[in-house]
């Protein structure tokens, strides 16, 4: 049976920078299926519109790295890395209005020269999915892997953001969220799908990478969070779970994006803030540590998130204690549940007394939620 033709925008990336974070966002994984899977027969990816000046600078400092990935480019497999002039992403909506409408022109000039007629096209650009006309695409999905009006760091463009996503619900656009929440707060009026994150098998089959030199010296029980360090994790709870805990140690892994919200943190002695890891590093830490930590302040974007922390906690064996929020509930019976702001060292006890998951419950979580299997939903939908 033959394959769609199939057109594929990052949101707010590269193909380049997806590999160097490890393939493990959401898009990331979406972009890496698309060039092998037998579903598609033309493929076009597209990094996010650079401006020409910042472009040449970055190409020229990845020219002189060693560890580039490039892009497998055939007759049939294709990426567009394309350029504008201005330097900043305009904010006013006729600015990205004008910018959609570039983008949207370059993407079809491409299309056309690969002999593409009304090919499938997924966006994972919150501005692109309302904003750009398509008309030359059979078919429009949005892939909203990120809840993009609850970024504070975005907040210049919540207008333009809320505006996109009216004309989704206008032009009857479908949609596939990580979450509920998500989906909830575009509200298509088109088709849609909840695609929560999945994992990658070969990350977490067979013998566990060794975990970074600073592990095997910390003290135990080890309790673990992986992920950015800013605003979405409940410092008072944590605190809290420091001073009655006195013996284990809180491991905090991830870039450190908001260091002033994390400061009444410094003084706990038992509480160690690591910088993000490599993701065979990762997967050794967690397969070596004792409790997965998820305490979440409740929030816009931690309702509407799908945190993949959650999973490869699961992934790798560990109990997990989570604040008790929409996208922790019903994913595995391994999850202790605690009300925001809550008696978190309880939890932590909880799940210290359950233990790890045995292998054979650990091989059959990552089976059931692997990324294979959430791409075909995400498929059927925009395929349709």
């Amino acid at each position: 049976m033959k394959g769609a033709d199939v057109v594929f925008t990052y949101s707010y990336v590269s193909w380049q920078a997806a590999a160097e974070r490890g393939w493990f966002m959401p898009e990331d994984r979406l972009a890496k299926a698309l060039v092998s899977h037998e579903r598609v027969e033309r493929l076009l990816i597209s990094d996010l519109m650079r401006s020409l000046p910042v472009k040449l600078l970055r190409d020229g400092v990845s020219a002189l790295r060693s560890d580039r990935y490039p892009f497998p480019t055939s007759t049939s497999r294709q990426l567009l890395r394309p350029v504008r002039l201005r330097r900043e992403y305009p904010t006013s909506i006729a600015g990205v209005r004008r910018a959609c409408a570039a983008y949207d022109r370059v993407l079809e000039r491409r299309a056309r020269r690969m002999g593409m007629r009304e090919p499938v096209l997924i966006t994972a650009n919150p501005l692109m999915a309302g904003f750009a006309e398509f008309a030359w695409a059979g078919s429009v999905t949005y892939f909203a892997h990120d809840d993009w009006l609850a970024y504070p760091l975005h907040e210049r463009w919540w207008p333009a953001y809320e505006a996109s996503f009216a004309q989704v619900r206008a032009r009857g656009r479908r949609v596939c969220a990580v979450s509920q929440a998500a989906l909830e707060r575009i509200a298509p009026s088109g088709s849609s799908a909840v695609v929560p994150n999945g994992l990658d098998p070969t990350e977490w089959e067979g013998p566990a990478p060794p975990p970074p030199s600073w592990a095997p010296r910390a003290r135990r029980p080890l309790l673990l969070y992986v992920g950015s360090l800013d605003s979405r994790l409940d410092v008072p709870a944590l605190a809290r779970l420091a001073r009655e805990l006195p013996e284990s140690e809180i491991a905090l892994v991830g870039p450190l994006l908001d260091d002033p919200h994390l400061a009444p943190l410094r003084g706990q002695a038992n509480v160690k803030i690591h910088p993000a890891l490599a993701r065979e590093q990762v997967a050794g830490l967690i397969r070596s540590a004792d409790v997965g930590l998820v305490p979440h302040v409740d929030s816009a974007l931690t309702r509407a998130m799908s945190p993949l922390k959650l999973y490869e906690y699961l992934a790798g064996g560990l109990p997990v204690v989570a604040g008790d929020l929409q996208p922790m509930r019903g994913v595995d019976p391994g999850v202790v549940l605690v009300e925001p702001g809550g008696d978190f060292a309880g939890g932590v006890r909880q799940a210290l007394a359950r233990g790890r998951a045995s292998e054979d419950a650990r091989r059959a979580f990552i089976a059931e939620h692997s990324w294979a299997s959430r791409q075909e939903t995400l498929l059927d939908l925009a395929l349709a």
